[in-house]
C-alpha cells in the first residue's frame, strides 16, 4: 500500500475514533481538563495530518497522523477515554 493510500486509511480511522470517543470520569488524579486539552491536541495532528495529504506531503501526513494515534492510544491505555480502532 502506497504511503498516500496508508495516510488516507489511517486519517478515516482516527476521525472515526475522535467521533465516538467517550472520556472516562476517574478515580485518579488525573485532571480532566488536562485530559481534554491531549484530546484536542490529537486533533490539531489530526487537521495537520489532513493539510500534507492535500499538499501531497504523504510522509508528513502520516507521521501526523500516528502521533495523533499515539496520544488516544497513551489515554486509552491509563483508562481515561475509551474507544475502539
Amino acid at each position: 500500500m502506497s504511503v498516500e493510500k496508508l495516510a488516507a486509511k489511517y486519517i478515516r480511522k482516527t476521525e472515526r475514533v475522535l467521533e465516538n470517543l467517550e472520556m472516562i470520569e476517574s478515580s485518579t488524579s488525573f485532571d480532566s481538563e488536562k485530559v481534554r486539552e491531549i484530546i484536542e491536541e490529537a486533533k490539531r495532528y489530526l487537521e495537520d495530518a489532513k493539510y500534507y495529504l492535500d499538499k501531497r506531503q504523504f510522509g508528513t501526513s502520516l507521521a501526523s497522523v500516528a502521533y495523533c494515534e499515539g496520544l488516544l492510544d497513551a489515554l486509552r491505555m491509563l483508562g481515561l477515554v475509551k474507544f475502539d480502532w
